[in-house]
């Protein structure tokens, strides 16, 4: 696909445009993430399947989704942002529709779980890191924190309908559409997306004569990726922030966007008004990630993520009383929860940008995001058992937030790096506006 000129906006830098049209893409992704939690009670009751059976499919696709995020970034300065993101959409849109005709465990396993997982993992966890890098010098961390809160919309979106949907028409219609939301969002990838802005004869938005420019890839992505996590395993800053982001995952998107909507049905709550809930807390999110991406712009990072991990820990263990107190508890749980939910993103980005640099920077966040994935994929998989051998959800929240509570410390263990760093720890020049 040859880049072509784009439609230039009086006073408008074409970095926006791609960064809009990456945030509707991130929005459609989020929307499926979402679907599982939506859909775990339904494909109980209709397939006769335990939550232990359906948290498998679950975890799988999570788990993938993480992983293959350092090799998507690898792909993408291979092939370049535009084919990467096409090509994943194009392999999500058909794995979904597939997972609406499952009929046994391992069809769901194997279309939702690998073929889903591989999809999402080259669209999420290091897109808005690479569009940020990419396309920003100026207002990078405000525009990390918005393409993160593009999770939040996904959800407002995506969850009361699908929610509705399976309610009223069954779990297989939900697929469909999400599937249908995919392929819609190839056409403005291929109208608008570019890879870099030096293609359209441009330099990033705010970048300066002394900016750095990400330097070019080789052409093995695996290489590519290999080789970033073999210099930044040398590197105690890259197990601080993959252990600290594991336990993010084991109290997000692995234990609260999975089994927040059936441990609500546990207590009574219908299905649509827990998935209002889950909503509503997508609204509090946006408001606060945004925000922890401006405040990553000014403040040290390692404080925000102190202050995220601690407020997150709290609301976990003040959530088995919520769920007692019905929906007035949760309604306060929601706000609490909801404005910390992915708040932790934009100081994680930026702390991998800085301490191992613009070019490797995103695919660090890549194995990071991956430690992330495998924590909310292995707490996917426990909550789901712990339901079905117990009857309740109530041990892995509280285990996730005394999890969280440890990583608040952990991350204050993360040495201060006041200028950008490459992967071999020499500073570099500092960006402006970085």
């Amino acid at each position: 696909m040859p880049a072509r000129p784009p439609v230039r906006v009086a006073s408008l830098h074409y970095a926006w445009i791609v960064a809009a049209t990456a945030f509707c893409v991130l929005v459609v992704v989020a929307g499926i993430r979402s679907t599982p939690g939506v859909l775990m009670t339904p494909i109980e009751h209709e397939m006769h399947w335990s939550a232990e059976t359906v948290s498998l499919a679950a975890a799988i696709n999570i788990a993938l989704f993480g992983t293959i995020g350092p090799f998507a970034a690898a792909l993408i300065q291979t092939i370049g942002l535009r084919r990467t993101m096409v090509l994943g959409l194009a392999i999500t849109s058909l794995s979904v529709f597939a997972a609406g005709f499952s009929r046994e465990p391992w069809e769901l396993v194997v279309s939702w779980g690998v073929l889903a997982g591989i999809g999402l993992g080259m669209l999420a966890m290091v897109l808005a890191a690479s569009v940020a890098n990419r396309w920003f010098v100026a207002r990078r961390g405000l525009v990390t924190g918005a393409l993160t809160a593009a999770t939040a919309t996904g959800q407002l979106i995506f969850l009361p309908v699908l929610a509705s949907v399976a309610d009223r028409f069954g779990w297989r219609h939900a697929t469909w559409i999400v599937a249908a939301a995919a392929v819609v969002a190839i056409v403005p990838v291929i109208l608008f997306i570019r890879d870099k802005p030096e293609s359209i004869g441009l330099t990033a938005y705010g970048a300066t004569g002394e900016t750095a420019v990400v330097a070019p890839a080789g052409t093995n992505p695996l290489a590519i990726a290999l080789g970033a996590l073999g210099r930044a395993s040398k590197s105690p800053a890259f197990w601080v922030l993959s252990g600290t982001f594991f336990i993010c995952g084991a109290s997000t998107n692995g234990l609260i966007g999975t089994h927040f909507i059936a441990a609500c049905g546990d207590h009574g709550i219908p299905e649509v008004r827990a998935a209002m809930l889950l909503a509503a807390m997508g609204i509090f999110d946006l408001v606060g990630t945004t925000a922890s991406g401006w405040l990553s712009d000014r403040m040290d990072n390692r404080v925000l993520l102190f202050a995220y991990y601690g407020l997150r820990g709290v609301s976990l263990l003040f959530l088995p009383m919520a769920l007692d107190a019905s929906f007035a508890g949760l309604s306060f749980f929601a706000v609490f929860y909801g404005l910390d939910w992915i708040a932790t993103v934009p100081p994680t980005v930026r702390l991998a940008t800085q301490n191992f640099g613009l070019d490797e920077g995103p695919i660090v966040y890549g194995w990071i995001g991956a430690a992330h994935q495998l924590g909310a994929g292995a707490i996917a998989l426990a909550a789901g058992a712990i339901r079905t051998h117990l009857g309740t959800y109530t041990p892995a929240f509280e285990m996730s937030g005394v999890l969280c509570v440890a990583a608040a410390f952990a991350i204050l263990a993360l040495p201060n790096v006041p200028k950008l760093a490459n992967a071999y720890g020499a500073p570099e020049t500092r960006l402006a506006g970085a």
